[in-house]
């Protein structure tokens, strides 16, 4: 298989995987791992490649977003009043990218390297897919996005920040808060999908701006990195579309049940020694 191949078909796992609570940092990692060239794809192609799918999240979102930003900047300069539902939403969702921001920023070596081993890969598959069916379980599922605080906010917030460590997914552990939280799965969906969107931009665009300065460090050429985004981003389109309908009438019991089976079987990968961590 050739590089840019490589690099296509990793914007395919992206784009499937983003959206739904598997971890595509965590695919893309074992993906990378059974390549020809047996490497980890990097955080930065990682980070770069989900520009594509978040782009996705733009477009099928596209009038809540107009909407939220038309309301908060509206009600910023006295045109709405400040509790208007968007206005509010527009504040909460800034208010739950801080701590990704903060840790993201903080912890930007160790995200890079140490947590990238593929033994915490499958440690955190395991467990944040079962912590994932216990919330689905347990959770009342009675409130809806309206119901949104600020303290819910920065859960859901911290959360998300999980997702620095690939495995426990940025849909996968923000969802969680959600339902733990009592919300439903669409609104505790909707809201995570809506609060990644700066977040995964801000990273994405950050590593892009290092890789353009040190393109000699990249696993990927530029070119072969912007195909495997765009593959991202049409792709991710068409899950996104199937996950929204899927919450509103099934469990997250096969994500869970996929989630501990894949981390199992990459401990007796690991294990036997038929690819390094």
């Amino acid at each position: 298989m050739s590089h840019f191949l490589e690099a296509v078909f990793l914007g395919l796992v992206q784009g499937l995987t983003e959206f739904l609570p598997i971890s595509s940092s965590a695919h893309l990692r074992i993906v990378g791992a059974f390549l020809p060239e047996a490497g980890d794809p990097g955080a930065a192609f990682t980070a770069i490649t989900q520009i594509g799918t978040e782009a996705a999240v733009v477009v099928f979102f596209w009038r809540d977003i107009v909407r939220i930003i038309g309301h908060w900047f509206r009600a910023l300069i006295g045109r709405i009043p400040r509790n208007d539902p968007d206005a509010r939403m527009g504040w909460l969702i800034i208010i739950g990218t801080i701590p990704i921001v903060v840790l993201g920023l903080v912890f930007q070596n160790a995200i890079e390297t140490t947590l990238r081993s593929l033994w915490i890969v499958a440690a955190t598959l395991i467990v944040f897919g079962v912590i994932l069916g216990i919330a689905d379980m347990i959770g009342a599922q009675r409130r809806k996005l309206d119901d949104l605080t600020v303290g819910h906010g920065i859960i859901f917030g911290l959360a998300q920040s999980l997702a620095l460590i690939p495995g426990v997914s940025r849909s996968g552990g923000t969802i969680t808060a959600g339902l733990l939280l009592g919300y439903t799965r669409e609104a505790a969906a909707r809201y995570a999908f809506l609060l990644a969107i700066p977040a995964v931009f801000g990273s994405g665009l950050f590593e892009l701006a290092k890789v353009i300065r040190t393109p000699e460090h990249e696993v990927f050429s530029m070119g072969e990195t912007a195909a495997a985004t765009i593959v991202a981003f049409g792709v991710g389109l068409a899950v996104i579309a199937f996950f929204m309908k899927w919450i509103t009438r099934h469990s997250f019991l096969p994500f869970v049940v996929y989630r501990v089976a894949l981390g199992a079987a990459l401990i007796v990968l690991l294990s036997l020694g038929v690819i390094q961590p």
